[in-house]
């Protein structure tokens, strides 16, 4: 480390746990993003939140930046790291903390996975319900704002995060929030913190309402000829208010491409509708009926079901597998994925036009969505050593924001903004911006808070 005193510090604190190995370096230095890896000088690997309190209070007196990682499963340069400065993973701080049955609630280190809380969980029927995918950190899915295949009916972190530890750019540890349903007491500060990436303090437990697990849970699949067709279903299921959990769009190549990857059967390369049911056999009943009648309207085909738990999950997976899918196509290749989330009622233009503009690009592009809830994905593969392949993306991307923008959408509906999207945020929120700025400035004068994430502080 260029800083030897701040590096002697930081090993006397922690001993092993400082990292300045090489390798070590590099595995914290990106996500499953487009970016080249850019390892900080040193990863640390505390255990407690005074121990990350001291690394801080160390950072911000010598004036180094410092970089949370969880998982590493962010799409945006979220977790890029710094050569300034120092990479903080929270992989130690990874015990589910409590449980609260009867409350619905539970409190959890950063670090804890939606898959090991699922699992904790299940005996006391009770399940976190926000699912992205990837099997991502809660502290890294609060720091984006992270969302999934079930936001359409339990929402999104926003919906579901009442409380916050945060250890803020001064070392100061603070919590946000309360247990109770409802509270009036001040100024939101959890709100402030969830989609900050880091930005303004670490976060190190999140406390959770929870959901009960469903009765009666079930999946089905359902082909179309075209993809406005799957658009218009999707749109009419949420505008006759159906409480489905699970809504998710596949077009054709997607289709294409996971059915070959995940091994699926007795599919075809259609654009293709993912439905899932929670709720009472009597009231997934009378859901599944008017699904299956505007399906039909829509020129859908007939339904095929997952009937067993192994099914559903084999499917399900293969929806959650889409990105890597799409990823297997090319050695060395990169995906880049755009995120956005328009009002439910413009989804059908904002994907008739991404699809027009696929054509104009001449460019293979998978597409995804939560269509339930208005957001979709694009994933197109590229080779990082042809600059021009980038410069082309980048360009569909313009062109699809600026047309969310007009639908009054947002730029990105769960991924964040990283560094992938900071120029789109200013289009986004162009009167916001130095507010933003302002409240950082404020809660870290030195920016050593993931600098360069989110926005630039001149």
């Amino acid at each position: 480390m260029k800083n030897k005193v701040l590096q002697n510090e930081l090993i006397n604190l922690l001993g092993d746990r400082c990292s300045l190995s090489e390798s070590v370096r590099l595995n914290y230095s990106k996500g499953e993003d487009v970016f080249d890896p850019k390892p900080s000088q040193a990863v640390v690997f505390p255990k407690t939140n005074e121990e990350i309190s001291f690394i801080v209070k160390l950072c911000n007196k010598f004036k180094t930046p410092i970089i949370s990682f969880g998982t590493g499963t962010s799409l945006e340069g979220n977790v890029v790291g710094n050569t300034d400065g120092i990479t903080l993973s929270l992989e130690k701080m990874n015990k589910v903390i409590s449980i609260n049955s009867k409350d619905f609630d539970c409190r959890v280190q950063a670090c804890v996975t939606r898959k090991q809380l699922n699992e904790e969980l299940k005996d006391k029927g009770l399940f976190f319900p926000i699912d992205p995918g990837a099997d991502a950190s809660i502290g890294g899915m609060t720091a984006t704002s992270a969302s999934g295949t079930m936001a359409v009916k339990y929402g999104t972190m926003k919906t579901i995060v009442s409380g916050l530890t945060i250890i803020l750019a001064s070392g100061e540890i603070i919590k946000t929030g309360t247990r109770t349903k409802k509270t009036a007491a001040g100024y939101n500060l959890t709100n402030l913190f969830i989609g900050s990436e880091g930005t303004l303090g670490i976060i190190s437990e999140i406390h959770l309402r929870l959901s009960p697990i469903p009765e009666s849970i079930m999946s089905a699949v359902c082909q179309f000829n075209s993809l406005e067709s799957v658009i218009l279903t999707a749109q009419e299921i949420i505008q006759y208010g159906i409480p489905i959990a699970r809504i998710e769009m596949l077009n054709e190549y997607q289709m294409e491409l996971s059915i070959k990857y995940s091994n699926l059967e007795n599919f075809d390369s259609k654009p293709t509708l993912f439905f899932e049911f929670h709720g009472s056999e009597s009231s997934n009943k009378e859901s599944i009926d008017i699904v299956e009648s505007l399906s039909k309207n829509n020129s859908g085909g007939e339904f095929k079901w997952a009937d067993s738990t192994e099914e559903r999950n084999k499917l399900w997976q293969a929806r959650h597998d889409a990105y890597y899918a799409v990823k297997s196509q090319g050695n060395n290749a990169r995906v880049y994925v755009t995120d956005i989330c328009v009002p439910i009622s413009n989804l059908v233009e904002s994907i008739k036009f991404a699809e027009e503009e696929i054509k104009k690009f001449g460019i293979k592009a998978p597409m995804v969505g939560h269509v339930g809830d208005g957001n979709f994905h694009v994933a197109i593969m590229y080779d990082p050593e042809k600059k021009e392949s980038y410069d082309i993306i980048r360009g569909f991307s313009d062109k699809l924001i600026q047309k969310a923008l007009n639908l009054e959408g947002t730029i990105t509906g769960e991924h964040g903004v990283g560094i992938q999207k900071k120029e789109y945020l200013l289009k986004q929120h162009p009167d916001n911006i130095s507010i933003m700025k302002g409240i950082k400035k404020v809660l870290d004068p030195n920016n050593i808070m993931n600098p360069g994430k989110i926005f630039d502080i001149n």
